[in-house]
């Protein structure tokens, strides 16, 4: 059985599915795997997104601050981030 982790990354795994593993990490209080799925590039806008809002309601300012600092995230995520930290 997948981790919440690995379900929110894999592509054989409906949208819904995903989204609702996003929502786990964030209940779990999982940061730094929120920080990585906004950082994964391969990963769809949608969801990179969702981790972003996800760390900004979990009040996550550490992570919030290096995304916003990290020149491989793509500048409206960065943007975001920085607003939200």
């Amino acid at each position: 059985m997948p981790t919440t982790f690995q379900q929110a990354v894999k592509t054989n795994v409906s949208r819904t599915q995903r989204h609702e593993a996003i929502d786990a990490l964030a209940r779990e209080g999982k940061p730094t795997k929120l920080g990585i799925l906004v950082r994964l590039s391969g990963l769809s806008g949608e969801f990179r997104g969702q981790a972003l809002g996800e760390l900004g309601r979990c009040r996550a300012t550490e992570e919030l601050e290096a995304i916003a600092e990290d020149r491989s995230v793509e500048r409206v995520l960065r943007r975001k981030a920085a607003a939200m930290a």
